[in-house]
């Protein structure tokens, strides 16, 4: 495949779910001649959603890889979810990309989804494109919807370039602002604004430019073009697209602006890396390139999908994965339309490049065709906020779960796969209830493994909020030497955690047995006495005791420590903590009364509320076991328009009320267990 660096342009669609992005990369494909048949998502012949479970769902769930020719031009895309459960998909995608094309539908308007690819591509500096879609629909309505962008991104820098004629069923095509052609009389005065408003993004973004501009000398087409390329390049103008993807209105046009608009991959000069570290982008030397992507090919096995930043790989070689310091034999690079794979000699700073059966090679590992330190940042992965506990259906098939998780985990990085301590169960973690169902899904359909999944356990805590002693002898006598040691211990609250004292005098108890008081004390701390929960913040000090010159041992002052720390701590006033999360939602304001009034219902805190992207954004502290289920009913209160993100902030007292309720509980099970 022979293609101009220059030429080449790597972007990412993104927005909301159903807002057309997939239907509108189907018709582009198709439009390029790239495939013979326009795609449907509908009809389940999608070429970006190709999986079995997209095309069950009639929605992206993957990131999909996708290019083809326009106009001298060869595009790299990746049509990215839209859905919040699946937000990794869109931030690898984001990350190894250009620029981002965000599709906004033109009834629904602005949504968080829409929100979150902003913020992604606005932290990254990627110029930026939207694209009203839909405007064919009832209730379509390009200016509201226009209003709102402009609203939350800025009315100086959300501009159109074209506008529609007609709306919703009578959409009949888009007119072009900066040549002014064709326009109807009913739009000419909006029309003449935008224009007006272009002309200003162009000329602050050159200074020559901008002296003609006050001049009141008109701009030729190859100064717009220039003038427009440099303002998306700096984010002072986002331009703003409107059509319909389902009656190819105002696709050819936004499709030649991402031709014309769009930089090309070398137009950065250079690309940040790890440890403030400047990588220059150029066609010849080095390749080196970002693995964002890794999937698990039903007929060629392990796939790694990597963006190519500088240099060129050729095919039958060999590459350095840098962040693993290995050495990779590889066969043929390809470039793809989601499962459809062609086989490429070379690949170009902008390709997106499939490669199989790389051995030690995984998601935000650097790899180059020469050995050396220099890393690509990477990529940021956000932290799981819905755990399940995880055990086998069939008994001894736990090693094989396992196995097959960390497998998945290795395709997917907002899959966390770990074991509570505490707890002591296997938490399979994730973004939502539907991104660990598709993983057990996964897990069913490729490995031929079922699992159970649970709620998983609460790690409450156990502490003490005044001071105590406890006292015990521990005598056993059964023949030959017996067993014999008493001890007196004292607590005390300790804030900055646990400290163990030894204020024994006169030798009441040897030295050598004090280490055995404190191993008994520390057993004893593992398992408080109020639910059997850990037990922290506290000084323990072993003060007196006896012992006996034959029957005494280690493994009897043990037992004499563990019973004496329980009665001491029953005096000390025990409670019960439980771990607060720190927590952002962000909605629609149209949902905030919902949400604030069911954080109430959880015992939540509100901190604040703000506006960020154009959401409502809500920060609050929740106990971790009011948010259990959160994702998902979070999805039923807003109609999947909002998101959260949560992480552990300490731990608070349990309320009285609700401690009860846990201590039953726990001696409930317990004694169920000694039945």
């Amino acid at each position: 495949m022979k293609v101009s660096v220059d030429k080449i342009r790597n972007f990412a669609v993104a927005g909301h779910t159903s807002s057309g992005k997939t239907t509108l990369c189907d018709l582009m494909l198709f439009k390029a001649k790239a495939v013979e048949r326009l795609g449907s998502v509908d009809h389940m012949t999608s070429v970006s959603d190709y999986t079995p479970d997209e095309q069950e769902k009639l929605s992206s769930i993957y990131a999909t890889a996708l290019n083809c020719a326009w106009n001298n031009h060869h595009f790299f895309f990746l049509d990215t979810p839209g859905y919040g459960e699946f937000i990794g998909e869109t931030i690898a995608a984001i990350h190894s990309s250009d620029a981002v094309l965000l599709v906004v539908d033109g009834v629904t308007g602005l949504e968080v989804g829409t929100s979150k690819a902003w913020t992604l591509a606005r932290e990254r500096n990627l110029p930026r494109m939207f694209f009203i879609n839909r405007l064919d629909r009832e209730l379509s309505d390009f200016n509201r919807v226009l209003e709102q962008i402009q609203e939350a991104y800025g009315k100086t820098i959300c501009i159109p370039i074209t506008v529609p004629l007609g709306r919703e069923k009578d959409l009949s095509k888009v007119v072009n602002v900066i040549s002014g052609k064709d326009i109807p009389d009913d739009i000419a005065a909006d029309v003449a604004l935008y224009r007006e408003k272009l002309m200003d993004a162009i000329a602050e973004a050159d200074e020559e430019l901008m002296v003609r501009y006050l001049e009141g000398q008109q701009f030729s087409d190859e100064e717009i073009l220039k003038g427009l390329n440099k303002a998306i390049s700096r984010g002072t103008l986002v331009p703003v697209f409107a059509g319909s993807s389902i009656k190819d209105i105002g696709v050819t046009e936004l499709i030649d602006a991402i031709a014309n608009l769009f930089p090309n991959p070398l137009a950065a000069g250079e690309k940040e890396m790890k440890d403030d570290k400047k990588l220059a982008l150029k066609e010849d030397g080095p390749g080196m390139a970002l693995v964002f992507k890794s999937i698990i090919d039903p007929f060629i096995g392990h796939l790694n999908f990597y963006r190519v930043y500088s240099g060129k790989f050729i095919a039958e070689s060999e590459m350095f994965n840098r962040s693993s310091r290995e050495k990779e034999r590889y066969g043929s690079l390809m470039i793809v339309n989601g499962k459809i794979q062609t086989p490429i000699t070379e690949a170009l700073p902008g390709f997106i490049v499939a490669v199989a059966k790389l051995k030690s090679t995984k998601i935000s590992n650097t790899i180059s065709t020469v050995s050396g330190d220099m890393l690509f940042e990477p990529i940021p992965f956000p932290n799981p906020v819905m755990s399940y506990a995880v055990t086998a259906v069939k008994a001894g098939e736990e090693e094989k779960i396992m196995a097959g998780l960390i497998k998945i985990a290795d395709s997917d990085p907002t899959i966390k796969l770990e074991r509570n301590d505490e707890t002591h169960e296997q938490l399979l973690r994730g973004m939502g209830d539907q991104h660990i169902h598709q993983v057990v899904k996964k897990l069913k359909n490729n490995n031929k493994i079922e699992v159970h999944l649970s709620s998983p356990k609460i790690p409450y805590r156990e502490t003490i909020t005044s001071k105590g002693e406890g006292q015990h002898r521990h005598k056993k006598q059964s023949g030959g030497h017996g067993q014999f040691a008493e001890v007196f211990l004292r607590v005390s609250p300790n804030p900055a955690g646990f400290e163990f004292v030894n204020d024994v005098f006169g030798g009441s108890i040897p030295k050598n047995y004090i280490p055995a008081v404190e191993k008994g004390v520390r057993e004893a701390m593992v398992k408080g006495p109020l639910a059997g929960c850990h037990v922290e913040n506290m000084t323990v000090a072993v003060y007196d005791g006896k012992d006996h010159d034959v029957d005494s041992s280690e493994m009897a002052f043990k037992i004499a420590s563990r019973a004496a720390f329980k009665k001491a701590m029953q005096l000390a006033k025990p409670i019960l903590l439980e771990p607060i999360q720190k927590v952002k939602i962000m909605v629609p304001s149209k949902y905030m009364g919902d949400i604030t009034g069911d954080l109430n219902h959880r015992r939540g805190h509100i901190l604040g509320i703000n506006i960020e992207e154009g959401m409502e954004v809500v920060n609050a502290e929740v106990p971790l076991a009011e948010m259990a289920r959160y994702a998902s009913e979070l999805r039923s209160l807003t109609q999947g328009c909002g998101s959260f993100e949560m992480e552990f902030s300490r731990y608070n007292q349990v309320p009285s009320i609700v401690a009860k309720q846990i201590i039953e509980n726990y001696n409930k099970t317990v004694t169920e267990e000694e039945e």
